[in-house]
């Protein structure tokens, strides 16, 4: 009964172990499934997603396995149709399987909380961000003794409005408008978001940063851009009919290529922007047998400086 008792325990210590392995191997395959990290907050969320799929994993091939063992193990022999042993509530196991849920969910909430700590991306802050890929510290402010804007670094402001169904970005420092989200790399950049209309979504899948944008209100998103090259925007919320057309081009280049891109997008003079939601309503409208619903008509043309 002993050596039965040692070879169960040694059975779940490899069972467990195999698993354990396993389900690292998959969190680390998670990182695969993504986009590239464009923004510096991209890693925490990479390691948060990678977490939840290490987790999930584990739990998955630790009950499957202990399944599969039961069936091949334990089965009954065959013609064997008596009744299981009777078998009555056992108090200590109930608590250890209530018990191991509330942890992992407290766990994983905590975990997700210090990530959105550290992101520190919505409404004023004093959170300093997350300078370099590499390192990736923790942003939080400067200590009270020191200066308030010890550790602070300049940031590129942008005004950013949603409407139906187009983006439309404003940079205050040259007075220039455009349909096309410039970004420079590795230095802090604030949107001041704003919907014209209904509720719209502002996410860049590269960058792991989505923020509703609420009518009637301005929110500043912060983030910080750290790959150079070109990046989809996209609405996340349903803003009606042709919320599909309304995407946007995010280019992220050197701060010397995004000064001389701002430099050059003020001498020219504001033209309409090409707006796919128009383009499509009216050749809707032109049609002579009408079909499907009603809708709301598009936003005008925004005026831009640079139109993409």
């Amino acid at each position: 009964m002993e050596v039965r008792k040692i070879s169960n325990i040694f059975t779940v210590f490899v069972g467990a172990t195999i698993v354990t392995v396993i389900s690292l191997w998959i969190g680390k395959q998670a990182y695969t499934w993504l986009p590239p990290q464009a923004a510096a907050e991209s890693q925490l969320i990479d390691d948060l997603i990678s977490f939840l799929v290490t987790l999930g994993a584990f739990i998955f091939l630790g009950v499957t396995s202990t399944l599969m063992y039961s069936i091949v193990f334990h089965r009954a022999e065959t013609g064997d149709f008596t009744d299981g042993p009777h078998i009555e509530g056992n108090i200590a196991l109930e608590v250890v399987w209530t018990a191991i849920p509330i942890m992992l969910v407290l766990w994983i909430a905590n975990y997700s909380y210090q990530v959105y700590e550290q992101m520190g991306i919505q409404g004023p802050t004093e959170i300093v961000h997350l300078h370099n890929p590499i390192g990736m510290e923790s942003a939080y402010a400067a200590a009270e003794d020191e200066p308030a804007m010890a550790l602070a670094e300049p940031v590129e402001n942008i005004d950013v409005l949603a409407k139906q169904w187009a983006w439309v970005f404003h940079y205050p420092e040259k007075n220039i408008t455009s349909t096309e989200l410039h970004l420079p790399s590795d230095r802090r950049v604030r949107l001041a978001l704003t919907s014209e209309d209904v509720l719209h979504g502002f996410y860049i899948p590269a960058f792991r940063l989505k923020q509703d944008i609420i009518p009637n209100h301005s929110i500043d998103f912060e983030f910080t851009p750290i790959r150079p090259g070109k990046y989809s925007l996209t609405d996340s919320q349903y803003s009606g009919t042709y919320f599909a057309t309304m995407q946007a081009n995010v280019i992220v280049e050197s701060p010397e290529d995004y000064h001389e891109w701002l430099t050059s997008a003020a001498k020219n003079k504001l033209t309409p922007a090409h707006n796919q939601a128009a383009s499509e309503y009216a050749q809707a409208s032109n049609r002579s047998v009408k079909n499907g619903w009603t809708t709301v008509a598009p936003a005008a043309s925004p005026l831009v400086n640079y139109p993409g």
